[in-house]
């Protein structure tokens, strides 16, 4: 006859296989659920695309001074911004955070944010946003982010081999960069505002996107699922260390 000791060290041992096997079930239904796999998949490859288009204009793309210090790199490609006197932007788009060796699952967030001034019509723009420090990723670990509020972004310079070590980039805790109608500058932004998009990274991961960000758990491209490791191959290729 078992103990009660014994009997629950049992039932705890059950409960926490039942908990376990339903976890894995539930992330491996979801990394092959077709939809969120076809979704994750052409936001990774649209990323992807806009990062290695601004980069192989070599005169014109990030210094790799900057790449080589940036903590985790966001790109969110096609933000449309659109309005008469108030406008708005809207995105979507993929961070990952530089691991051993390379640079973590992309994590799915979205961009939003209002702009007051003289405008009409609407455009699309590709931002590039570059995390410099712990301190700057930790703003992404939040529900929302606001840039210009809790977080200070600065205009990046362009070019390969541009200086990227005056004070002010030294100090940044952001670099932002946008690309519209072919140009692609630095850009000091304000009142955008950055949240994860938790119903696509828990449809693809099973976990929310903070999470995907925390120091040491941060997914190796060996664990990702195949459609979105485009997006820190693409990254590996202009910087890894």
């Amino acid at each position: 006859m078992q103990t009660p000791v014994k009997t629950v060290r049992v039932l705890n041992r059950t409960i926490l296989a039942a908990v376990i096997l339903t976890c894995a079930t539930i992330i491996a239904s979801a990394q092959t659920d077709p939809k969120r796999a076809a979704e994750s998949a052409k936001h990774a490859q649209e990323a992807s695309d806009a990062f290695t288009e601004i980069m192989n204009v070599a005169d014109r793309a990030i210094p790799q001074g900057l790449l080589d210090r940036a903590q985790a790199i966001a790109v969110f490609p096609g933000v449309i911004k659109a309005g008469f006197i108030v406008g708005g932007r809207g995105g979507h788009g993929v961070i990952s955070r530089r691991v051993k060796g390379g640079w973590s699952a992309p994590a799915f967030f979205d961009l939003g944010g209002g702009s007051v001034g003289l405008q009409i019509g609407a455009s699309k723009t590709d931002f590039v946003l570059l995390f410099m420090n712990d301190d700057a990723i930790a703003g992404l670990l939040k529900d929302k982010f606001e840039i210009g509020g809790e977080g200070s972004a600065v205009a990046g310079p362009v070019g390969r081999t541009a200086a990227a070590s005056t004070d002010v980039l030294l100090r940044a805790a952001i670099i932002s960069y946008s690309r519209s109608k072919g140009l692609f500058a630095g850009l000091e932004i304000k009142g955008v505002v950055i949240k994860p998009d938790d119903a696509e990274n828990e449809g693809v991961y099973g976990t929310k996107g903070r999470e995907l960000l925390l120091p040491g758990t941060a997914m190796t491209i060996n664990k990702m699922p195949a459609g979105v490791r485009i997006f820190p191959r693409t990254l590996a290729r202009y910087s890894t260390k």
